[in-house]
């Protein structure tokens, strides 16, 4: 069991991809923007962060370069519906980091979350 930080702007994506990890065994905190995590990462351990790169106020990528270096064992995962962010996100952050491109199927990004801490 994870403890992870899921940070999305779109309430109902936010809402799937939580219930989806939940069920599949890992504690789940969930906020709606930046700022939001950077809150809890200050005040909380997690395991991973799973974060949209397109979000308002801070986004996905500078959220998870800042974490990164302010914990460098926390895994990161990021979500993109575009495939230009993903190509960018992919040069800025750590190699160990993992993008997925929307759409995917819940139990994908369930597996790749798995393969993910378990590196």
């Amino acid at each position: 069991m994870a403890r992870i930080l899921l940070a999305e702007d779109d309430a109902s994506m936010r809402s799937f991809l939580a219930r989806a990890l939940t069920k599949a065994g890992h504690v789940v905190v969930d906020v709606s923007d930046g700022e939001a995590a950077m809150s809890c990462l200050i005040d909380g351990e997690f395991d991973l962060l799973l974060a949209d790169t397109v979000m308002p106020g801070i986004n996905g990528i500078d959220l998870a370069k800042h974490a990164s270096n302010d914990t460098p064992k926390l895994k990161v995962m990021l979500i993109t519906g575009f495939a230009a962010v993903a190509l960018k996100a992919r040069g800025e952050l750590s190699p160990t980091a993992k993008v997925m491109s929307k759409p995917f199927h819940l139990n994908t990004l369930v597996d790749e979350v798995d393969k993910l801490l378990a590196a």
